[in-house]
């Protein structure tokens, strides 16, 4: 027996049953807390999982399946061009305009297909921070100044902190590069325009699917939303019949889901929700009985996001709402302390707004009325700029996946530099 082994596990024991035994249940604080937690979780899976995430599992899937590893690696390796290589990875992330957390899926994709760190990590990066949606509702709402630098400080945030990563962990980037140079050219079996016009369909989707309504009931981004789950369908339609041209799906198929869609549309005026889950469902049927492997492969490898990335993410919205509540509401830790840290420009309000903003979860466009709220009671321009460049790119959840990703080195350093750059860039800011 080992003594040492032992005694740790006793410890253990010791320190769970110490807790367990002074839980402070039936206090206000500590109840409300554990009901912030579970509605911040329901929340999240009515409002993201479905819409947000399983979209990004299938796109993420198909990264992995479908995109060449040498065209990845000729485009976002660690040895291509890098002025290519970090334009291409923010312009994507802000074409995508997803939340922290749907972003990781295809974080994880591109990186396990070939791309080189620094490019990845401004991919991280770029797309929840650089909502064009989110940037133009926090200059109407917020001001025009905290808009433009919000927009400003994302774009140079993506770009240096992908390629201080790069360059931290350069050593272990030229390793890697040695043995993908031997990488063979991937079969070609389709044309690249089909290719783009499947992944342009998906991602269409994705970002329609979750069209936020904007402040404003006019303008192009009202009639946008209006007619969000037209285009839905729109695409879903065009989803359809890439995968009969050129996956091998049987027509049939494909238009027995058509018509059920159609059915439960205008037959029985199914909320667009349902039909959404309606749709995956019978995508994944698709998927799971066509005779082309390749269509099942691709199930397969979304299915494997999905396993590695949502039991993570359900732990760290219920601890992130656990302590933080939901937007608008409060967990263990009250929300006055939160109001009276950000205060004024000073380096201890910015450190605090930004790693407030990191751990917290927002979720698209929702860190705006938040931030209103907050300097309504006396939040500096500073700090509010801190953490809108720290909160939509990172939450606790978000963290707990990258790590499991590029592993606890990594991860630490990337979030340490999110929160160091968004901090001078707040007392920056403030002082203007």
């Amino acid at each position: 027996m080992n003594l040492k082994e032992e005694w740790k596990k006793l410890a253990i024991i010791a320190i769970i049953f110490g807790v367990c035994f002074y839980l402070p249940v039936g206090t206000q604080r500590f109840d409300n807390a554990i009901i912030e937690a579970l509605e911040l979780l329901k929340w999240y899976a009515r409002e993201h999982v479905l819409l947000c995430l399983i979209p990004a599992f299938f796109i993420a899937g198909a990264v992995g399946l479908f995109i060449s590893q040498g065209a990845v690696i000729k485009y976002l390796g660690a040895g291509a061009n890098k002025f290519l290589a970090y334009t291409v990875a923010a312009v994507s992330g802000t074409i995508l305009a997803v939340c922290s957390c749907t972003v990781l899926p295809l974080f994880s994709g591109i990186h396990k297909r070939g791309a080189g760190l620094g490019p990845a990590i401004a991919f991280l990066y770029s797309g929840p921070a650089i909502n064009i949606l989110a940037i133009i509702m926090t200059a109407r709402i917020l001001g025009m100044e905290i808009g433009i630098a919000r927009a400003i400080g994302a774009i140079l945030f993506s770009i240096v902190i992908g390629l201080i990563m790069s360059f931290i962990f350069r050593n272990e980037a030229l390793d890697t590069d040695d043995t993908k140079l031997n990488v063979p050219d991937d079969k070609k079996l389709r044309a690249l325009w089909q290719t783009a016009i499947y992944f342009a369909s998906m991602v269409a989707i994705l970002i329609f699917a979750n069209f936020a309504k904007p402040a404003e009931p006019t303008g192009i981004w009202h009639q946008i939303y209006s007619i969000k789950w037209y285009l839905t369908g729109l695409f879903s339609l065009s989803l359809g019949i890439s995968l009969v041209l050129w996956f091998g799906v049987k027509l049939w198929k494909v238009a027995i889901v058509a018509i059920i869609i159609a059915i439960l549309a205008f037959g029985f005026a199914l909320p667009p929700m349902a039909l959404f889950f309606v749709g995956v469902i019978l995508l994944s049927i698709i998927l799971a009985t066509a005779e082309d492997k390749e269509t099942g492969e691709w199930l397969g490898e979304s299915w494997w996001y999905a396993k590695m990335i949502l039991p993570l993410l359900f732990v760290g919205v219920l601890i992130a709402g656990f302590l933080l509540g939901r937007p608008g509401g409060e967990g263990m830790i009250p929300t006055e302390w939160i109001s009276n840290a950000v205060g004024g420009n000073s380096l201890s309000s910015n450190l605090f707004a930004s790693i407030a903003g990191a751990f917290m979860y927002f979720a698209t466009l929702t860190e705006v009325p938040i931030l209103q709220g907050l300097m309504t009671n006396g939040m500096g321009k500073g700090p509010a700029l801190a953490l809108l460049l720290a909160g939509p790119a990172l939450s606790l959840p978000n963290m707990l996946v990258i790590r499991q990703v590029i592993g606890t080195k990594k991860t630490a350093i990337y979030v340490t530099l999110v929160i160091i750059m968004a901090t001078f860039s707040g007392m920056m800011f403030g002082m203007l």
